[in-house]
Order: structure tokens, then sequence, then C-alpha cells
């Protein structure tokens, strides 16, 4: 059939091709700075990776040689899809992250420690990257009965922070006030800081005490060694953590976060496993160049950018040589996704 013989047929044609063009078009538009099609493919399928990995109770664990941490791993796997835009309720992996919801809900316990025993041997990060997680949710949260029980799983949480903090500010592996060191003091403020931002009440001398452990931490240049109080070299992934803090905190101009950024540019390495903690390092690093400004952002994103992408392997995944192909991919998506400014932890 000729389609010119019918003009009618014809014009529809060629209204629903323009108009479909149209839509493609404005797709096209509406990618947001540095984010190519071959990105979203990448973070599509980075997703898919995830979504099958998920366990039946609803956890991911870890596969790598250091155990399985499946409250740590559900943390921030759940953040990946929250990353994407979803919600318990809304989009496509809606499904994974209630399912993920409620296996973190259930790890909560009376002390208000959200852990799994003996599986978390060090339960202050799962404990931080799960209140992040939730707090994060708390706000998109639609069941009035499930978002008071976050708000109380949350308050409990923060109690329980509060109580671990070490007189110097800081914590450490297990909820034992005794001691502390770099990188779980730093999940311990992100956590709150999400909770504080969801409209959650934490005491502002936890949050102080913590700020000014960082300060205490701070290395002559400018880097964060691993614990306050202590002669040490500067950590690289825990300084770029702390510039974190010290953005998330609007803390913007502190010469101390300045310091610390430069020193992480300097120390953090885009090349792919030049250095250990590399996917840890360039989570945070990601988040602080994002929060830093365009200037920053425009001359690191595309080139990490790239150098995830000729490192994703077939079944979607980025592998870390120590925890395993679910950490890697699921702190890679958070990464490749932070353009789209879903998660209100680390919008601008």
């Amino acid at each position: 059939m000729k389609l010119r013989q019918y003009p009618w047929l014809y014009l529809l044609m060629v209204v629903l091709m323009v108009a479909g063009m149209g839509r493609t078009a404005l797709a096209a538009k509406r990618l947001p700075k540095h984010i190519t099609p071959e990105t979203e493919a990448a973070i599509e399928k980075g997703l898919q990776f995830l979504a099958r990995q998920q366990g039946r109770d609803g956890a991911w664990r870890a596969k790598g040689n250091m155990g399985s941490y499946p409250v740590s791993m559900t943390s921030l796997a759940g953040l990946a899809f929250l990353a994407h835009g979803d919600t318990t309720t809304q989009g496509k992996y809606a499904p994974n992250i209630d399912r993920a919801t409620r296996y973190l809900m259930a790890s909560a316990t009376n002390s208000g420690l959200i852990a799994r025993g003996g599986s978390e041997s060090r339960p202050m990060y799962g404990h931080g990257f799960s209140m992040l997680f939730l707090g994060q949710l708390y706000g998109m949260t639609e069941n009035p009965r499930r978002q008071d029980e976050l708000k109380q799983i949350l308050s409990r949480g923060i109690q329980l922070t509060g109580q671990a903090q070490s007189r110097l500010g800081g914590w450490i592996y297990t909820p034992n006030s005794a001691s502390d060191e770099g990188s779980v003091t730093i999940t311990q403020v992100q956590a709150l800081r999400a909770c504080r931002n969801a409209g959650i009440f934490v005491p502002k001398g936890v949050i102080d005490q913590a700020m000014e452990y960082l300060k205490i931490s701070t290395n002559s240049d400018g880097g964060i060694a691993y614990r306050a109080g202590q002669p040490g070299p500067s950590r690289a992934p825990i300084t770029a953590a702390a510039v974190c803090c010290w953005f998330n905190a609007g803390q913007y101009t502190n010469p101390m976060a300045l310091k610390a950024l430069e020193y992480s540019k300097q120390h953090i390495r885009m090349e792919y496993n030049r250095m250990g903690h590399w996917f840890y390092a360039h989570f945070y690093m990601a988040q602080a160049m994002y929060l830093a400004g365009d200037k920053e952002w425009d001359g690191y994103y595309p080139k990490l950018r790239d150098t995830l992408l000729a490192r994703q392997a077939d079944d979607g995944s980025w592998e870390d040589r120590s925890v395993g192909k679910v950490y890697g991919t699921a702190l890679t998506l958070v990464i490749l996704q932070l353009p789209y400014d879903t998660l209100p932890i680390m919008q601008r």
C-alpha cells in the first residue's frame, strides 16, 4: 500500500514520526550535564546487576575477602537505587528499595544499633550507612505508619551514635566510646547530617564535636590522619570524605576544607587500582568535587565517567578487589548518578 494514496494516513504517520523525534530530542535535552546515552546505558546495566544480586531477605552481601557486611551492602545498594530517583513505591526498582528498607528496619536493635550480629564485625560502618540510607528515604516515604517507624529507628540510632562518640569527638568500628578513627567518624557525621536534614532531631553538640575531630585530625599538608591525636601520614580517601563533611555543613570556604580538597586532588589518582580503596576514595571525592561547583566538577567527572565506563564488566558490575562486586557497583552507581541531583545529602 502506498501511503501517499491515502493523504490522511500519510499525514498521521508524519505527525507521529515528528512527535517521536521531538520526544527523543526533548529527552536528550533533559539529560544532565556530562550524562551521555552511554552513561545512561551503563547505569541501567549496573542497576540491573544489583537487582539480580539482591537476596530473598532483601539484603545484599559482599563476596570479597573482608566479610559479607549485609547491612552496609544493603544500605549502599539502596542508595544507588534512590539515586536513580526511585522510592519504595515509585519507579522501576521500587520493589528492590522496599525489600531493602524492610531488611534494614528489621536489623534495628533495641540498643539503637542497626546491625546483624556476627555478620557485621565492624558494625558502626553498617550503622552509619543504614542511617544515611534511611535518612534519605525518610522524606520520600508516603506511608505515615512507616515514616513514624523510620523516625523511631533513626532517633534510637542517633542516640546510640551519640553514646558511642569518643572524648575527642570520633567513633571506632564498634559502639565503644573508648577509641576512634577517621573513616568510621566520617560515616557517622554523614548519617547524622542526613537525619538532621530530614527533620529528625540531632544534638548539635554531637556534630560540633565531630567536626572538631576532623580539625584535630588535619596534618600540616592539609590531609587527614587515620586517627586524631596520633602522629601519622595523611590518608587521601579519608581526606576526601572529610571534605564532604565540611561541605555538607555548608563550610565551602573553610580554609581546612579547601586545603584538604587540594590534597585530595593531588593524591587521588584517576587510574584504576593505582591506589588502595579506589572506589571508596572516588565515592567521596566525587561528592566533594560535585559540591565544589562546576569548575571542579567539569574537569573531574568526564574523566572519571570514562574510566568507570571502560571498566564495567559484561554482567554490568564493577568489582572492588577487596570487598567485591556489590560494593564496587553500588559506589560507582552513586558516583555516575550524582548529576541527576536526587540524593538530598549530595545535592548542591
